[in-house]
């Protein structure tokens, strides 16, 4: 397998421990990320593993950023065999009531389209290569909406969980397939968009990015032939 792998939401929380442990196992990761500090923080926390990180800016809700992206980085790679979609965002104000028109599409454009963005920018070179894995990480919140995650955040996870049904009924049959993951409470720094944002004794219950990261991991290292098509994971 060419162990060659692009991580959006590389520069925090989940898409930053799913780089970092890719780094780990020998893979040659690409993380994407709208600012540049973050993704460097990323490739620093490597270590000894630094070198197999390359970094790069894009706003994954820019179409035309993802494509110019995706082509610089198959051009580096020659063949990407696994995308992961961690990039997401919420906005303090996510309550019908006082949900604006603007952060609603920051959410859509970001959690939605942006994965949708980055699938067609390497599904059709995985396609070719008859190969590939993606991994899209949701959201409880895309199995059952609740006030805390906001009507924005649930659409967007919703069609993501729906992008990952429809990429395995479509592409099962070129050796690619799709994992959708749901998270439950994650102590990352979305937790800071909370409307009330979670002190330090909530924050200890909840689960961490690297476990996660974990079961990201577990489903990439299956062999090809077996596809973990849904996870659903909370804390205890």
């Amino acid at each position: 397998m060419n162990k060659t792998a692009v991580v959006t939401g590389g520069g925090s929380g989940v898409g930053q421990a799913i780089a970092l442990k890719l780094a780990q196992q020998g893979w040659r990761v690409a993380i994407i990320g709208r600012r540049a500090e973050t993704l460097q923080e990323t490739i620093r926390l490597a270590g000894i593993h630094a070198a197999q990180i390359t970094h790069h800016v894009c706003d994954v809700g820019d179409a035309s950023a993802v494509a110019t992206t995706g082509k610089l980085i198959l051009s580096e790679f020659g063949e990407v065999e696994l995308l992961v979609n961690a990039a997401g965002t919420n906005a303090p104000r996510r309550s019908l009531e006082v949900l604006s028109f603007e952060d609603y599409h920051a959410m859509i454009a970001t959690n939605l389209h942006g994965a949708y963005y980055c699938v067609q920018a390497f599904l059709p070179r995985m396609r070719a290569q008859k190969s590939g894995t993606i991994i899209n990480i949701i959201s409880d919140a895309g199995k059952q909406a609740s006030p805390k995650a906001g009507p924005g955040y649930v659409m967007s996870k919703f069609g993501l969980a729906g992008l990952t049904q429809s990429m395995n009924a479509e592409e099962r049959a070129n050796g690619i397939r799709a994992c959708a993951i749901f998270p439950g409470d994650i102590d990352t720094p979305l937790l800071n968009k909370r409307p009330q944002v979670p002190d330090a004794t909530v924050r200890a219950k909840m689960m961490r990015a690297e476990d996660v990261a974990d079961c990201a991991l577990f489903c990439i290292n299956l062999p090809s032939h077996v596809i973990v098509e849904e996870m659903l994971v909370r804390p205890r």
